[in-house]
C-alpha cells in the first residue's frame, strides 16, 4: 500500500473545490482576527468589550448570553456541523472509505493529539494554579485557516496531500469535540442531556427520508443545541450529532449514489458558506481580542509557562506528532510512502497542522474562562503558534510546490498515445 496515492479524480476535483471555498473563508478569519487585535489595542478598546460582553436572549430557557458566549457556543456549533458533514463523507462515499486508506490521516490526527497536549503538560507539571487545565488548547488544528494557506501556496501539491490534510484537520475536529465533551463538562445535567435525544432522533428520521424543509429541521436543530447546551455539555457538540445523521447517498429509490448529490453534500454546500463567511470570522472577531500591552505586555505573556506550552505544542508538537504517527504507520506496516513524494511534503504538512486558530481558541476559553489572567496569555499564544506554524509551513510548502511545478511543466509535455498527459496528479487544477 502506497501513502498519499493519488486519489480518484471526482475526490481531487471536490477538494479543490472546497479549497477554493476555504481561501476566502481562511481570508476573513485573518482579517477579522487582525481587526480584533487592533480594536482591542486601540482607544476604542472599551467599546470592543462592551460588545463582546454585550448579553442577549431569554434569560427564563437559560440563554441570556453574552454576543461571546453566543459566538462560541452557538455559531460554532455551524462550524461543527459542517465538519461532521466532511467527516462522514469522507468515510462513507469519499476516497477514506478503505480502511487502508483512512487510518494514515487517522494515525496522524491522534499524533497531531498526543505530543501537543504532552509538551504541554511537560512544561507546566509544576506550574500549579491549575495550569494543566489547559493541556488540551494546542491539540487543535484550524481547517479554515489551515487550508486557505494550503490553497495560497501549494497549488500544485498533489492532490493526496490536500486530501490527507483536509482529512487530518476533520477528524483532529472531532477529537477535539470529544475532548471538549469529556473533559470540559464541568456540570452535567442528565435530563436534558437525556432530552437531548427526542429532537435529535427525530431529525435524524427526517433527513434519513430525505426531508429538506428548513422550517423543520431548523427548529429541531435549535431544539436539540438548546438541550445540550442546558445539559452543561458543550453545545457544538451538538453539530457535530446532528451532522452525523445526515445521509451521504441517494437512497436507491432516488437513484443511487450516481443520481447526483447526496444530502450530506447538499447541506455541506448550502452551509459552508454560511460557516466560512460567517460564524467562524465572527467567533475570531469577538474572541482574538486580546490587550497585549506592547513589546512589554508580549513577552510578559510569551514567558508564561501556560503560554509556552500553547506555542511549542502547536509548533513543536504538532509537527513532531503528525510526522511521527506517519512515519510508524510507514515503518510497522506495509505501507509505504508514494514515490515521486517526499517525506519533505509530510513535514511540511505537519507544520501547517499546528495552525490551531479557532478551536484553540475555543479550549482555551473553556479550561481559563474569561476571568483567569492566563486567558489573555492563552489568546496571545493561540496567535503566536498559529502564525508562526503557518510562516513555517509556507516556508517548507513554497519550496515542494516549485519542485511539483517544475515537475508538472516538464513532465506535460510528455504524453500519452492517446493524448492525455503522463504526469502524477497536482491536485486537480486541470
Amino acid at each position: 500500500m502506497s501513502l498519499f496515492r493519488r486519489g480518484s479524480w471526482p475526490e481531487a476535483r471536490r477538494i479543490g473545490e472546497i479549497l477554493r471555498r476555504e481561501t476566502i473563508g481562511g481570508a476573513l478569519l485573518l482579517v477579522a482576527a487582525v481587526a480584533a487585535l487592533v480594536w482591542a489595542n486601540s482607544p476604542w478598546a472599551p467599546a470592543y468589550e462592551a460588545l463582546r460582553d454585550w448579553q442577549v436572549g431569554p434569560a427564563a430557557w437559560h440563554l441570556h448570553l453574552s454576543l461571546g458566549t453566543w459566538a462560541a457556543d452557538g455559531l460554532l456549533a455551524i462550524f461543527f456541523f459542517v465538519a461532521g458533514l466532511e467527516l462522514k463523507r469522507e468515510f462513507v462515499a469519499g476516497d477514506l472509505r478503505d480502511p487502508r486508506r483512512a487510518v494514515v490521516p487517522v494515525a496522524a490526527a491522534v499524533g497531531g493529539v498526543l505530543v501537543p497536549a504532552l509538551i504541554y503538560t511537560v512544561l507546566n507539571i509544576g506550574t500549579g494554579g491549575g495550569a494543566l487545565r489547559g493541556w488540551a488548547i494546542a491539540t487543535a488544528t484550524d481547517i479554515a485557516f489551515a487550508l486557505a494557506v494550503l490553497a495560497v501556496v501549494g497549488r500544485h501539491l498533489p492532490a493526496a496531500l490536500r486530501i490527507f490534510l483536509l482529512t487530518l484537520a476533520v477528524v483532529d475536529d472531532l477529537l477535539a469535540i470529544v475532548i471538549i465533551a469529556v473533559f470540559y463538562t464541568a456540570h452535567l445535567a442528565v435530563a436534558p442531556l437525556l432530552a437531548t435525544l427526542v429532537p435529535l432522533a427525530v431529525f435524524g428520521v427526517l433527513v434519513q427520508r430525505r426531508v429538506r424543509s428548513w422550517w423543520l429541521l431548523l427548529p429541531l436543530a435549535a431544539l436539540t443545541w438548546g438541550l445540550m447546551h442546558a445539559s452543561g455539555v458543550h453545545a457544538t457538540v451538538a453539530g457535530v450529532l446532528l451532522a452525523f445523521t445526515v445521509p451521504v447517498v441517494r437512497s436507491d429509490q432516488a437513484g443511487g449514489p450516481q443520481a447526483g448529490l447526496g444530502l450530506a453534500e447538499h447541506f455541506e454546500q448550502r452551509f459552508r458558506p454560511l460557516s466560512a463567511g460567517f460564524a467562524v470570522p465572527v467567533f475570531a472577531l469577538l474572541s482574538a481580542g486580546v490587550t497585549i500591552g506592547g513589546l512589554h505586555g508580549l513577552a510578559t505573556a510569551l514567558t508564561d509557562p501556560v503560554a509556552l506550552g500553547v506555542v511549542a505544542g502547536l509548533v513543536a508538537g504538532k509537527t513532531i506528532g503528525i510526522t511521527a504517527a506517519t512515519w510508524l504507520v510507514a515503518r510497522f506496516t506495509r505501507a509505504r510512502l508514494d514515490e515521486g513524494l517526499s517525506w519533505a511534503d509530510v513535514i511540511g504538512l505537519a507544520i501547517l497542522g499546528g495552525v490551531g486558530f479557532t478551536v484553540s481558541l475555543l479550549v482555551g476559553e473553556l479550561a481559563f474562562g474569561a476571568h483567569d489572567p492566563r486567558a489573555e496569555h492563552v489568546k496571545v499564544a493561540v496567535l503566536a503558534g498559529s502564525l508562526t506554524a503557518a510562516l513555517l509551513a509556507t516556508a517548507v510548502l513554497r519550496l515542494r510546490n516549485r519542485v511539483y511545478r517544475r515537475l508538472h511543466a516538464a513532465e506535460s509535455v510528455d504524453t500519452d498515445r492517446d493524448g492525455t498527459p503522463d504526469v502524477y496528479e497536482t491536485g486537480g487544477d486541470r
